[in-house]
């Protein structure tokens, strides 16, 4: 299927490893023209290095979204380069995990000030641009967590809210052009996951609630953003997609 969007302009945050690059790839795939944004410069610049050798074309963008001045410099710094913004993915985060009352205020500050702030930086600073070319895809990164999860209270408080800010600005968009969805995985099976002690544990309780028992990839996850992101969704918005291989419980 052609989604419509090569020449396309598509910024993805948290773009250098993991469900970003596994995006950022896809979009490449399909002719999107990508601007990388990761506070990780090096894995940034190599990413870019990989979709320019595969015949694509790729920035990095090395930001922090949590501070508006950083998002509006890095903006324009994908507008002076590839002229306009058609895809945003807001796909960056990062969670502390453990109990609530052992979370500090730095760590839900940090939390909240990547996953939900940042994702109002960045949707506020493209949607101008967005405006005056009449069309737009954003799509935000959600999560199962956000109908709860043990130890996960910040994390799964953010992704809840960026629900909230997609049906919010769905609403608020759409006589514009611009589509406002969201994806929501479960337990995807990513380099840094693999890599975790709990792996194994989380696994196994992730398998046992799926229907469908095999692993979640980055590439199953990246599948559901391109839709969003194509110009064949132009009639859905608002809406969450739950990327989680039919899972049936929460552990």
């Amino acid at each position: 299927m052609d989604l419509g969007i090569a020449g396309q302009v598509a910024v993805i945050t948290g773009g250098a490893r993991g469900l970003g690059a596994a995006t950022a790839q896809s979009l490449a795939n399909e002719g999107a023209f990508i601007a990388v944004w990761d506070r990780d410069e090096p894995s940034a610049h190599a990413l870019v290095r990989e979709i320019e050798a595969a015949g694509g074309r790729a920035l990095a963008v090395v930001r922090e979204v949590a501070s508006s001045d950083e998002v509006a410099a890095g903006v324009a710094q994908v507008v002076a380069a590839f002229g306009r913004i058609d895809i945003l993915v807001n796909n960056a985060g990062f969670s502390h995990l453990g109990p609530v009352a052992e979370m500090t205020d730095a760590q839900w500050a940090s939390v909240v000030g990547v996953h939900l702030t940042g994702a109002f930086n960045m949707a506020r600073a493209v949607v101008p641009t967005m405006k005056a070319q009449r069309y737009g895809r954003i799509v935000n990164m959600s999560s199962l967590a956000s109908m709860g999860a043990d130890g996960m209270a910040c994390y799964a408080t953010v992704k809840a809210g960026l629900q909230g800010l997609t049906r919010a600005l769905a609403v608020e968009l759409g006589a514009h052009g611009i589509t406002v969805n969201a994806v929501a995985p479960s337990l995807i099976r990513t380099e840094r996951l693999r890599a975790s002690p709990v792996f194994e544990r989380l696994n196994a309780l992730s398998l046992r609630g799926q229907a469908i028992q095999r692993d979640g990839l980055p590439e199953d996850v990246a599948n559901a953003i391109a839709f969003f992101a194509s110009a064949c969704s132009g009639f859905v918005t608002g809406e969450v997609m739950f990327v989680t291989g039919g899972i049936r419980q929460l552990w």
